[in-house]
C-alpha cells in the first residue's frame, strides 16, 4: 500500500491566505467596475496592501521549497506586515465611515477653503467622500470587511510561520 502525502498545514494556512487576499481584491475590482461603486481615496490606498503583499506571497508559495529559509521567513514576514498595515487601513476607514474620528481633508469634512474657481471645470475629478458608506452588508462597509478579511490574512500567515518554525524544531 502506497503511503499517501498530504501538504503541510503551513503551506495550505499561506495558500489559504492567498485565495482570501486574492478573492478580497477581485472583489473590490468587481464591486467598481460591475457594481459602479467609485472608491474613494481611503479604498484605493488599502488596495496598496494587496497589490504589493499577494504577489510577494505568489512568489513564497511558488519557491516553497526551493527558498532559503532565512529568505521565507523574512518574505512571509514582510507580508505579515503588508496585511497588519491593511488592517489598521480598513478600521481607520470604517471609524471615518461611523464618525469614530476625522478623515483625511482631502476626502471628509466640511468643504472649508473652496473658492468658485474651483468650480469651473467641475468634471474634472470627482471626489468621493470617505465618511459616506456606498454599500454595507450585514451593517458592515466594504472598509469593515477589508480590514476582517485582513485580519484572517495575518491570522494564517501567522499560523504559517509558526507551523514552519514547529516543524523546523521537530
Amino acid at each position: 500500500m502506497a503511503a499517501t502525502r498530504s501538504l503541510p498545514t503551513d503551506k495550505i494556512a499561506a495558500g489559504i491566505a492567498f485565495v482570501l487576499g486574492f478573492a478580497a481584491i477581485a472583489g473590490a475590482w468587481g464591486s467598481q467596475l460591475l457594481g459602479g461603486l467609485v472608491p474613494c481615496e481611503l479604498c484605493l490606498e488599502q488596495r496598496l496592501a494587496y497589490y504589493w503583499g499577494l504577489p510577494i506571497l505568489a512568489l513564497v508559495l511558488l519557491l516553497w521549497n526551493r527558498l532559503p529559509l532565512l529568505v521565507w521567513y523574512i518574505a512571509m514576514g514582510i507580508v505579515a506586515l503588508i496585511f497588519v498595515w491593511s488592517t489598521y487601513m480598513g478600521g481607520y476607514h470604517a471609524g471615518v465611515e461611523w464618525g469614530f474620528w476625522p478623515g483625511p481633508t482631502a476626502c471628509t469634512g466640511t468643504g472649508d477653503g473652496i473658492s468658485f474657481n474651483d468650480l469651473n471645470n467641475i468634471d474634472a475629478a470627482r471626489v468621493v467622500p470617505c465618511d459616506a458608506v456606498q454599500f454595507r452588508f450585514l451593517g458592515i462597509s466594504l472598509a469593515g470587511y477589508n480590514a476582517l478579511v485582513s485580519l484572517v490574512i495575518v491570522a494564517l500567515l501567522v499560523f504559517s510561520i509558526i507551523k514552519q518554525a514547529q516543524g523546523r524544531r521537530a
